[in-house]
């Protein structure tokens, strides 16, 4: 009587194993997306996270990577991402943002002198409470990847000045913080998105467009802009996220395996970011661009409205606390 006892104690807690959580016989197959192309340092790391989790699960949690946008774009993967229908993102500070308006901040006008700063602060309590903020909105944030510092580039003249800046069509991503920071500095912004922004450029559907260098080489952006400035206006961070449905089906074992992977590529997606944009200024001077700096105190002075409408907005206070981690 024990033993048929226990038979259907162990039948009930495999069967509710096999419907809560990913049993740790069975194959799990899972999707990581994102927009860059296959030599992107944010490529190279979700591929190493996949082999990481493959390696210490012996095989049994698969993660296929799709790259450049083959899912769609960011805004599209991050409501998949929501709903279940896709497991994870390296993803956008723009597109997140939209869901988990708190993301915005980290993207103020000159906020970071260099990348080193910017993790130290996504690394301490702001980034803890970023991932709190993600939670809630059906995303486990799983690591902050470097986007870089933005440089600006345009096929019309050199941009010095923000007076040079007047009349220019410039593309953005979907976000906001960049939207206002080209418009305080007399641009056209216009929204494109990232997948389509090479022929915009080549067509002259926009004159130019603002990223990290280690995008516009990636995306061979240089073949259709004759000028990069090297404003630094702006540091974009890469969200690594996760549905927290698929999360909520992991067990605890599984759980601590993915947190551990995504703290390996994180790692090694900011090193490989920083090396590739340190190197990048005479890459593409050798390919024929022109390469400017520029009137850094005047772009400073051009962002200020940025700063009193974020600051004085619905996020402010967190705006407001970002600021002060970083200064």
């Amino acid at each position: 009587m024990k033993t048929t006892s226990l038979i259907r104690r162990t039948v009930l807690a495999t069967a509710l194993l096999a419907i809560t959580g990913f049993a740790s016989a069975q194959t799990v197959k899972l999707t990581l997306a994102h927009g860059n192309p296959p030599d992107n340092p944010r490529h190279i790391a979700s591929v190493k996270f996949a082999e990481t989790v493959k390696a210490k699960t012996n095989g049994r949690v698969e993660i296929q990577v799709a790259h450049s946008a083959q899912l769609g774009d960011d805004a599209a993967m991050v409501t998949a991402l929501r709903s279940g229908t896709l497991d994870f993102s390296a993803n956008s500070q723009g597109a997140v943002s939209s869901t988990v308006p708190e993301f915005a901040a980290l993207g103020m006008p000159f906020l970071f002198a260099d990348v080193q700063k910017a993790w130290a602060v996504m690394d301490g309590a702001i980034g803890k409470e970023l991932g709190d903020k993600a939670a809630a909105k059906g995303m486990v944030l799983l690591g902050l990847w470097d986007n870089g510092i933005r440089q600006m580039s345009n096929s019309k003249r050199p941009i010095k000045s923000p007076a040079d800046m007047k009349g220019l069509k410039m593309r953005t991503p979907p976000d906001a913080v960049t939207v206002d920071i080209m418009q305080s500095m007399g641009a056209d912004a216009q929204q494109i998105k990232f997948s389509e922004l090479y022929v915009a450029l080549q067509q002259g559907v926009v004159d130019g467009q603002e990223n990290p260098l280690t995008n516009i080489a990636s995306a061979k952006l240089y073949e259709v802009q004759k000028y990069i400035s090297l404003s630094g206006h702006k540091y974009e961070s890469t969200p690594f996220l996760m549905s927290k449905r698929t999360w909520d089906r992991m067990t605890p074992a599984d759980q601590k395996v993915v947190t551990e992977a995504a703290t390996e590529a994180t790692q090694l997606q900011r090193r490989l970011n920083k090396e590739v944009d340190d190197k990048l200024v005479a890459d593409l001077k050798a390919k024929g661009v022109q390469i400017d700096t520029i009137d850094r105190k005047a772009f400073i002075d051009a962002c200020a409205p940025v700063y009193t409408k974020w600051t004085t907005g619905p996020i402010g206070e967190f705006v407001t606390r970002v600021v002060q981690a970083a200064r």
